[in-house]
């Protein structure tokens, strides 16, 4: 690997005078400049990111760290994470898999925003410790290196409780998500605490794992239990979706005979027929405001927690009760 030495020697000038006119410093001629950057490119001279990164102790790079890269939610929210960044001089990488976890030690990256169940709490906190900046979107952290920027999970599944209820269903379905999902621990409270304070409802649980198959699965056993009308609150649409799939091969209906709600309002949900009933909340201004404390926090700027409203969104998948 050609490095500074090989083209200083080459040019017949001194180290500094080969680093001032790759920077671009005026502390060298043009014509100067000039002949070393020709040489430098004759010899497919690479900049060390490295060692630069070492000596200036940034990357003007973020680590977006994700579970993986499945499902509609993630594109919006990367887009908003995307537009911040780069209107201030920053790149994203996006991550996943425990082998990524070593970018931020490494500091290969300036600060971190992380979705991605991989990461334990405490190593987060033990990277905090260390100096480094992090933005969690999946859990709650107490530490002065770290943010949160957290959907409000609680209050959008008390909104599709509540509709149901107002709908006239008193027993329903609820679909989880995967065991160990901070979003789908916070909505089954939610859940349990508005039919709890309901006093007239009941809901039974089915585990799921926020995939279409989830939500086939979830299909399978409640058109065994099916017993005249159904209600179905999917804690987020790509489970929604695999639920119609699989009810589409029967002679029930959505929005007839099973009543479904779902979470997320992803772009397929707009498409389904009848028009899913689900929760919305904007994924690229989680991403932005993810970003912008994340920037704020590198700048040693004060921040606050912040959580994302939602809103409920009606569609014919649920319907009034019919007495």
């Amino acid at each position: 690997m050609v490095s500074i030495k090989d083209i200083a020697r080459k040019a017949g000038v001194s180290i500094s005078t080969v680093s001032y006119a790759l920077n671009g410093s005026d502390k060298v001629t043009p014509e100067t400049c000039a002949r070393i950057l020709a040489i430098a490119k004759e010899m497919n001279y690479v900049p060390n990111a490295a060692a630069r990164n070492l000596k200036k102790r940034e990357t003007r790079i973020i680590g977006v760290f994700l579970t993986d890269f499945s499902g509609d939610v993630y594109g919006d929210l990367l887009y908003g994470i995307k537009e911040i960044l780069n209107r201030k001089g920053y790149d994203l990488i996006v991550c996943s898999g425990k082998q990524s976890h070593r970018m931020l030690p490494e500091r290969m990256i300036d600060g971190a925003i992380v979705l991605d169940q991989t990461f334990s709490s405490e190593e987060l906190l033990q990277y905090a410790e260390r100096g480094h900046k992090i933005v969690v979107l999946d859990r709650e952290l107490n530490h002065p290196n770290v943010n949160q920027v957290l959907l409000d999970n609680k209050a959008g599944a008390t909104l599709a409780v509540e509709y149901l209820l107002e709908l006239g269903h008193r027993r329903f379905y609820v679909v989880t998500g995967p065991e160990g999902s901070y979003d789908s621990w916070q909505r089954m409270q939610a859940v349990r605490q508005t039919v709890e304070r309901s006093g007239i409802a009941e809901c039974i649980e089915i585990q799921g794992n926020f995939e279409k198959s989830g939500g086939e699965q979830a299909a399978e056993r409640v058109l065994s239990e099916f017993e005249g009308i159904a209600a179905v609150f999917c804690l987020n649409d790509e489970m929604a979706v695999g639920f119609y799939n699989r009810v589409a091969g029967t002679e029930l209906e959505i929005g007839r005979d099973i009543h479904v709600i779902g979470f997320d309002n992803i772009e397929l949900a707009h498409y389904l027929q009848p028009r899913l009933s689900t929760i919305d909340y904007s994924k690229r201004k989680w991403g932005a405001v993810a970003a912008g404390q994340l920037l704020d926090i590198l700048a040693g700027q004060p921040v606050e927690h912040e959580r994302i409203y939602v809103t409920l969104v009606k569609g014919d998948s649920a319907r009034k009760v019919q007495p």
